[in-house]
């Protein structure tokens, strides 16, 4: 049998790749849903400094798109969805949760409305036979248009300045999940006031042709910002930093469950308030119902861990029982704290309790136990006024 090279391997690339694969200087690169996505450019430390200090730039391209129309497709959302889909207005965007049957987690996105019966699903996982088997008895068109959009993350607290100086008039009045229009070289640009940083910030969607053209407009307007490209690393310390959670990291999405009591429901990741218990019919309204009245079997917590050691995949202790184990872990340099998100078992977790993170790390090939002192915090540790201010900061 003759071996693979890596060369060989066939990966989708996205229409930014030409610049990207120009920009990644250390060629570190990640496999995104099958693109070739770089996970850092020139160093992650620097590349998450230009999201808190100036503008990052961060290719979404990968991300699953669908586009959902149709004169039922309001009514299909708001059957799948645990929000209320009814209340989102037009040229508005909802981040949104679903689940199964059993009220356990398949994935979490946004939902962009773009007209009267018009919308845009984002997701991490791959939705397409889910979205269709859901759709029976609704009159509604199901289109996966991923490799039809391009999109950008520009975010930061100079991104608003980045984006008016390419010419985007208006921008700085766009409220937090807003959706705002313009016209690039003939087609559509759609600005989004959103993003996956917890910062000022902006996602911008236009059609693969144009996107080279935007990525070299964008960043020759940027120069006086000090504009970077930064990959999945540093988005991961600044997602961490936030309290942002990410499907398939810090919960198992119920459709890829292989060993039964692993997936979680919204009411134990602390995403209670995405379920409106008002309306009738949802995914999994029945089993959730249920969990709120009878109480959930874990808890997701923030953690402050003493020390610089990032405790990733670390044991969360109370005293000599093992109570939990951790999702996501960064050293977060805006906040100067060592954050871990964690799972724990009810009814440990409660806010200031005191817990026990046990963090093993390897130097020199030889590995090191530490108890690390933790205690369980009340929110993010970064949580700019910027990221609502509106008009948005301008420099």
């Amino acid at each position: 049998m003759n071996s693979m090279s890596e060369n060989d391997v066939m990966m989708l690339k996205t229409p930014f790749h030409s610049r990207i694969e120009a920009a990644c200087e250390i060629n570190l690169w990640g496999n995104w849903m099958g693109y070739t996505t770089p996970d850092a450019y020139f160093d992650v430390e620097l590349e998450y400094f230009a999201v808190r200090s100036t503008t990052g730039v961060f290719d979404l391209s990968p991300m699953n798109k669908y586009r959902i129309s149709g004169p039922d497709a309001v009514d299909f959302l708001d059957r799948m969805m645990t929000r209320n889909m009814h209340k989102l207005a037009i040229d508005r965007v909802a981040y949104v949760v679903w689940c199964n049957d059993a009220g356990q987690l398949m994935d979490d996105g946004t939902v962009f409305r773009l007209a009267e019966n018009d919308y845009r699903l984002c997701s991490y996982a791959r939705a397409n036979d889910w979205l269709h088997w859901c759709s029976l008895g609704f009159d509604v068109t199901i289109t996966d248009e991923t490799a039809e959009v391009a999109a950008l993350a520009v975010q930061g607290p100079t991104s608003c300045s980045t984006l008016m100086a390419m010419g985007l008039e208006g921008l700085q009045e766009l409220k937090p999940f807003d959706i705002r229009n313009y016209s690039f070289d003939g087609e559509i640009l759609s600005v989004s006031r959103t993003g996956f940083t917890g910062d000022l910030g902006y996602e911008l969607w236009i059609a693969p042709s144009k996107a080279e053209d935007l990525w070299d407009r964008l960043f020759e307007a940027g120069k006086p910002f000090l504009i970077k490209p930064f990959g999945s690393h540093a988005l991961d310390i600044a997602r961490i930093e936030t309290g942002f959670v990410q499907a398939g990291v810090d919960f198992v999405m119920a459709q890829d469950l292989v060993r039964p009591g692993r997936s979680r429901s919204p009411l134990e990741m602390g995403l209670s308030w995405l379920v409106d218990f008002e309306k009738t019919h949802f995914n999994g309204r029945r089993s959730l119902l249920k969990e709120r009245e009878t109480g959930s079997r874990y808890r997701f917590v923030i953690l402050d861990v003493d020390g610089n050691k990032p405790a990733d995949h670390s044991f969360i202790l109370k005293g000599d029982k093992q109570v939990g184990n951790v999702t996501s872990a960064a050293w977060c340099p805006t906040a100067k704290s060592n954050v871990a998100f964690a799972q724990i078992e009810m009814p440990y977790g409660e806010v200031g309790e005191e817990l026990t993170a046990e963090i093993y790390y390897e130097r020199e090939l030889h590995w090191t136990r530490v108890l690390a002192p933790c205690r369980v915090l009340d929110g993010p540790v970064f949580n700019p006024g910027r990221r609502r201010q509106t008009p948005a900061v301008a420099f």
